[in-house]
């Protein structure tokens, strides 16, 4: 309906008596109504900011004939969440982003929104929210933190971020730092706000969002609350006006030819592995069907042009002075589909004409990559029929191949207790299952035990493998995402402590030594747990879940 006949339709009055009650006068409601939707939380980094940054945004709506009205959602943080039982529910928060944007967007009939987000599983649902309500949207994503680089001390020199710090308090464990070396490192290494300013899923996701021309160029890796980055939250808000004035919608963006690009700049620069559930989600969300075999074949497809922290000594902030997405798409250029289209309603090829290459060795080129291939791998056999991931870019290369006795835990704290009193032997091939999107349920993320395990120095010596998941930044031979999860009767489930794994990498292996026959007969004897939920939530999440292949979506 044009606003003069929505002005004009007596059934409309009453709507508009509410949104006087909230301050809004006919004029302004007489403008495109613009939903600043808004992650802002108290009780998260990434997030903290972003109230700040609305301001902006909503300038730049109002100074281009909009009225911004500000909703928000929920963000939970995976980080704090990971200190305990508590991350379960962090995944399937995803969902519940997705539909409470979608249900304001939808009731209140925007006519168009920006997103302002930050971290794991907040972008991603609000992605999804975007290809569900499919009208003119643009991002604005949160920024990184200010990385620590102490200036005196034991320290004095070194760079920290937040994957610096899950790594000491496994050197703490292994007797390599004090007690005081380790608060000092937890006590000042996050001074600012922001995003991790690491390869985890926070970042891969933003500049995602970048590769998909959701937001504007250079917004995925700029520092949280400069200068710089209020001008973009300003220009955020001026085009998502354009947007509107030129009927430029979500899935005008948002197609199978945008998401395979940002799927392969992000196997490029070593995104996270949890990109694979978010991209397969997102795929869903506009009918495609993207599995995490399709992710073996794209990530075969580009080579890998630069790693960042924990998988190398680089931070955010070194990519973003190095040029950032646009760089590396600039050299990745031949690779990538130049027909779609970003929020200037430019083509991706218009776009990376315009962009100047700075010549460093953070970002490689085409003719001198890190590696050949991107940095993800789907491993398969008998032990992960349907499929296994692994970040292969973050794996020290004497584990890329690795035969050892299983170490089974039926949940992430009994590997915990083992790590902590010392009790994993070198050699050692991790077991923890149970941790499924079905199983646990809602797919937990290991990252602090992973982190330990290359702070106790024992990464070049022992694997680990879950069909839960792992943290973006997490480094070393750790394989998830097991299909099909324990709960479902996988053959992770009959696996026991003595049994020998083998782990080949480079030739997508991941079996177990057993006949078929002896699967086959362990199988026959197992029987599914009791679920471990059976109030709430999670409850619910637990029996509309898809296995993680398909992106840990509701499948009702």
């Amino acid at each position: 309906m044009s606003k003069e006949n929505e002005k004009a339709d007596i059934s409309r009055l009453y709507e508009r008596a509410l949104y006087h009650a909230c301050g809004y006068s006919n004029e302004d409601l007489e403008k495109p109504r613009v939903a600043i939707v808004n992650s802002w939380t108290e009780i998260n980094p990434g997030h903290i900011h972003l109230r700040e940054l609305s301001k902006y945004v909503k300038m730049g709506v109002a100074d281009a004939g909009g009225t911004p009205m500000e909703i928000n959602t929920i963000a939970p943080c995976d980080g704090i969440a990971n200190s305990g039982n508590f991350s379960k529910y962090i995944l399937p928060s995803r969902e519940l982003i997705a539909s409470s944007v979608e249900c304001v967007i939808k009731a209140h009939n925007f006519d168009g929104m920006v997103m302002i987000c930050s971290c794991d599983k907040i972008i991603p649902g609000m992605l999804m929210a975007a290809a569900r309500c499919n009208i003119p949207t643009a991002f604005l994503t949160g920024g990184v933190m200010k990385p620590r680089t102490f200036t005196e001390g034991v320290f004095k020199g070194k760079t920290f971020v937040t994957c610096d710090i899950k790594e000491a308090i496994g050197m703490y464990s292994a007797g390599k730092i004090t007690k005081k070396q380790l608060d000092m490192i937890t006590q000042e290494t996050c001074y600012t706000s922001g995003t991790c300013n690491m390869m985890g899923t926070a970042i891969t996701m933003a500049c995602i969002v970048e590769v998909l021309g959701l937001s504007l160029p250079g917004t995925a890796t700029i520092t949280a609350n400069e200068p710089e980055q209020f001008k973009i939250a300003i220009k955020s808000g001026r085009c998502v006006m354009d947007l509107i004035k030129n009927g430029i919608i979500a899935r005008d963006l948002i197609n199978d030819k945008s998401i395979r690009n940002a799927c392969k700049v992000a196997l490029s620069f070593g995104g996270s592995t949890n990109m694979i559930l978010h991209m397969c989600a997102l795929s869903h969300e506009i009918g495609g069907k993207l599995t995490h075999d399709d992710f073996e074949i794209l990530s075969r497809s580009v080579p890998l042009l630069a790693k960042f922290k924990p998988a190398s000594n680089y931070c955010i902030t070194d990519f973003h002075k190095a040029g950032g997405v646009t760089s590396l798409m600039k050299k990745l250029t031949p690779k990538l589909n130049l027909n779609t289209k970003n929020i200037l309603n430019l083509t991706l090829k218009e776009s990376l004409e315009q962009v100047k290459i700075i010549e460093n060795e953070i970002i490689r080129s085409l003719e001198n990559p890190l590696t050949n291939e991107g940095g993800i791998a789907i491993l398969k056999g008998n032990l992960a029929p349907e499929g296994a991931v692994v970040k292969i870019s973050a794996v020290n290369p004497e584990m890329l191949q690795h035969k050892g006795p299983a170490r089974v835990f039926e949940c992430e704290e009994d590997l915990r207790d083992a790590l902590y009193s010392k009790r994993i032997e070198k050699g050692d091939v991790l077991i923890i299952r149970y941790e499924g999107p079905k199983g646990s349920p809602g797919m937990r993320e290991l990252s602090i035990p992973a982190a330990v395990l290359v702070g106790m120095g024992i990464d070049k010596s022992v694997a680990m493998i879950t069909d839960g998941r792992y943290s973006g930044a997490t480094r070393g031979p750790c394989i998830g995402h097991v299909c099909p999860e324990a709960y479902e009767g996988g053959p992770i489930a009959i696996v026991h402590d003595g049994d020998l794994i083998n782990v080949d990498i480079p030739n997508r292996k991941l079996e177990i030594k057993l006949s078929d026959d002896e699967i086959k007969e362990r199988l026959s004897q197992w029987k599914q747990p009791k679920q471990k939920m059976d109030i709430g939530y999670l409850s619910i999440y637990s029996k509309i879940v898809s296995s993680a292949k398909y992106g840990a979506i509701y499948k009702i």
